[in-house]
């Protein structure tokens, strides 16, 4: 299974981003081989729409659940036509290494 984390930088140590849509970065974790990648949201300036093209990047990257602070309308309903796992967490003074190492 890969799992999506909202991250506001690059590197483990970055910030857990409660903004789904808008988050800076992506932190994609490879739960079997517990590798992660992260990669930049290129939607987090678009004018509107930023949540569904999310959604496009997460089921392109072969995410089956994400994890962030919350989730728009339109994106949960994508998220849940392709059966993409959601999951809130509303601590944002949490690390990506935090979050990363309790899914471990």
């Amino acid at each position: 299974m890969k799992t999506i984390i909202s991250s506001t930088g690059n590197k483990l140590d970055s910030g857990f981003d409660l903004r789904f849509g808008r988050a800076g970065w992506f932190c994609l974790l490879d739960d079997e081989s517990g590798k992660t990648s992260f990669h930049e949201n290129e939607y987090k300036e678009a004018s509107h729409g930023a949540g569904t093209r999310v959604v496009e990047k997460v089921v392109e990257l072969g995410a089956t659940r994400v994890i962030s602070g919350d989730f728009g309308p339109k994106a949960k309903e994508l998220l849940e036509k392709f059966n993409i796992q959601m999951v809130l967490i509303s601590d944002d003074s949490k690390s990506i290494a935090d979050i990363v190492d309790s899914i471990k």
